[in-house]
This record gives C-alpha cells, sequence and structure tokens, in this order.
C-alpha cells in the first residue's frame, strides 16, 4: 500500500497549503502540519496533536513520512557514539556522534552505501544501494542533535557530510536536507558550521559555486598528483586534478569560501617530503586549509598507518610555506566509526544490508 503513498516531505509549504486547501483546511493547518514534520520531527500522523483527526486520516491515506530511527548505538572508551540508521523501507546507514573538549560533531551519511569504492574506505566495499531523500538526511541531524542533548548536556556544534556516500552524487536531496537543517522552520543550524565533503566530482563543484551556497567545502585529495591519486580513487580517471582545480577556482570565485583539504596520510605511499611538495603546490589554486587525517586500517586492506615522525615532518613542511594544518588523530577506532571505517558492522546490520532487496 505504501508505494502507492507519495512522500509527504517532499512537498513544499505552499504544495502541502493546495493539499490541505482541498479538504476544506485554511494555510494556518498546513503550517503546523509543515511544523510537525520539520521543526517538531513526527514519525508519524497521530504524532501531530494539534490536527484534526480528520485531517491525519487524510494525510495517512495518501502520504507517508519518510522518517528513519535509531536502530543500534555503539559506545566509544573515547565517547564518540556510533548510530545505525534504518529507513522506512529497512535500509541502514550509519552516522556517528564526535565530542570533543570544544565542540560536539555529527558526521552524517548522503547515501545508503557508496558507488566510488575508493581503496581505502570499508564503505566503498558496500555496493550503493539509494541516495537518501533530504528528509532522512534532515533526521540524521535531528536524531543526533538529540542523542548530543541526552548524552552530553550540549547542542551540536558542526555537521559534516563525511559518512556514507557521495555527497554531489545526490545533490538534490542534499542541497534540500541542508535547507531544512539551516532554515528557521526546521533545526536552525548556521550553513558555517556545516562541512560537505566530495571527493571530486568536479562539475558539480562548480554547481556548488553556481548556487553560491553558505556550507563549507572540503575536497577528498590524499594525493596531489594524478597517477597516486587514481590508484587509490578511480574517481580522478574521470575527474583529475586539472579538472579538479578549475572547478575549485570557479567555486572560490563564486562563494569566497576557503576549501578545506583532507589528506589521509598512508605508509609508503603519499607520505613523504616529496608528496608534501605537490600538496603544497596543489594548494595555490586556492585558499585552503589541510587536514592531514591519521588513517584507519580496514579488514584485508592493503594500506596502513604512516608512522608519526613521518607525519608530524609532513605537517612541519606544509607550515613552513604558511599553509594552515591540522593533524586529525581518529576518534572511535574500537567501535569502527573513524574515518573510512563505516561499513555496517553493528552487529547482524552488515548480513542485512547485503541481503536487502
Amino acid at each position: 500500500m505504501q508505494e502507492k503513498k507519495k512522500n509527504i516531505r517532499e512537498l513544499t509549504l505552499d504544495e502541502l497549503v493546495t493539499v490541505l486547501a482541498s479538504i476544506g483546511e485554511k494555510r494556518f493547518r498546513a503550517k503546523q502540519v509543515h511544523e510537525w514534520l520539520w521543526k517538531k520531527g513526527a514519525r508519524n500522523f497521530e504524532d501531530m496533536r494539534n490536527i484534526s483527526k480528520k485531517v491525519t486520516d487524510y494525510l495517512d491515506e495518501h502520504y507517508f513520512i519518510d522518517a528513519i530511527s535509531i536502530s543500534d548505538e555503539q559506545h566509544s572508551s573515547d565517547l564518540t557514539v556510533k548510530c545505525a540508521f534504518k529507513s522506512f523501507d529497512n535500509h541502514i546507514t550509519e552516522g556517528v556522534l564526535i565530542p570533543t573538549t570544544s565542540r560536539i560533531t555529527a558526521c552524517i551519511s548522503s547515501q545508503v552505501g557508496c558507488s566510488l569504492a575508493c581503496k581505502f574506505c570499508a564503505t566503498g566495499r558496500l555496493k550503493l544501494m539509494r541516495n537518501l531523500t533530504g528528509g532522512e538526511i534532515y533526521d540524521q541531524v535531528l536524531l543526533l542533535t538529540q542523542l548530543s542533548q541526552a548524552n552530553f548536556d550540549k547542542p551540536l556544534s558542526n555537521i559534516v557530510f563525511m559518512g556514507m556516500g557521495e555527497p554531489l552524487l545526490n545533490y538534490r536531496n542534499m542541497m534540500e536536507g541542508i535547507e531544512m537543517i539551516t532554515s528557521e522552520d526546521g533545526l536552525g543550524i548556521s550553513p558555517k558550521r556545516i562541512t560537505v565533503s566530495t571527493a571530486g566530482i568536479a562539475k558539480m563543484i562548480r554547481k556548488l559555486g553556481d548556487d553560491e551556497v553558505k556550507f563549507n567545502l572540503a575536497l577528498s585529495l590524499h594525493a596531489a598528483n594524478d597517477d597516486k591519486r587514481s590508484r587509490i580513487m578511480e574517481i580522478n580517471d574521470s575527474n583529475n586534478l586539472e579538472a579538479l582545480a578549475e572547478s575549485l577556482r570557479y567555486f572560490y570565485e563564486k562563494t569566497k569560501s576557503r576549501v578545506t583539504f583532507e589528506y589521509i596520510i598512508f605508509k609508503d605511499f603519499n607520505d613523504t617530503l616529496m608528496d608534501a611538495r605537490e600538496l603544497a603546490d596543489f594548494c595555490k589554486n586556492v585558499p585552503v586549509k589541510i587536514n592531514i587525517i591519521e588513517y584507519n586500517p580496514i579488514d584485508e586492506g592493503e594500506f596502513q598507518q604512516a608512522d608519526k615522525a613521518k607525519v608530524d615532518a609532513f605537517a612541519a613542511y606544509l607550515e613552513a610555506l604558511n599553509l594552515v594544518v591540522n593533524v586529525r588523530r581518529s576518534r572511535g577506532k574500537d567501535i569502527d566509526a573513524a574515518c573510512g571505517q563505516l561499513a555496517n558492522k553493528n552487529g547482524s546490520i552488515a548480513l542485512k544490508e547485503r541481503t536487502l532487496k
């Protein structure tokens, strides 16, 4: 029966006004329903306590809410929390709540699985099942906000699209989710507290510029020469460094927003001073800051964590050139919640995901 119903959160407020006007309801009623769907996070129509049964019965007959729920939680010794989110059609995605002394960050997903198959990433081993809807993207933030308040008595300070999937390959839904995350009709979180991370889709980076987005952009770079980057990221074959550099310059011209380069550093692969020089040269394209990220080995992976001395020398070389550099130590490794480790390993979830039809 649900196949015949429409996802109500795909309606704009004006469209919702039209729908309810067809059964004799005034505009204020549509605004109330809209508030329940977004600001109050209703899971079903019965939750809408100030809406008449006539209206909720009508909505339930014709629409469904694409709400997600937390089906599993894992808590790390460093207080990181990994959540398995279950969708209305029984798919599983993951998100992570990362507390530090100065901030609480929500790491969220944009797709169920991923199509890019980057060699260092566990998520890339899962096939792409489907895109997440704008509502499902929003719900991850809503649920992690509630979890942050419950666990740490603090609201979220930052949101990063660094979970499962490639956000720019789910562009429309990503933008719709961010619209409601940032809107006063939704969660009202500043776009400057949101970072969208991409493996590098040049034409979509240009589209971000055309749309003059207010959120931050991060590029998963990991190597600053095409040969090495293509060895670990197939996407580089169709979106090489020259194409990415051009798109980043266009993005900066349109937004004046500094870009973050993410650089996972691998032992004996991209950890030399020559690699650092190549990265420094690539940084000349746009104003940047660089996050050097500790690698988190995955099962049967071919890469290893770089030696600390090499990481320190790499960072020092870049800092000597007056580049802004942060070395990120991983959080949540003991629950497979660290960067590149999200692969639905919560108990039997991986088995469920691979057998879903």
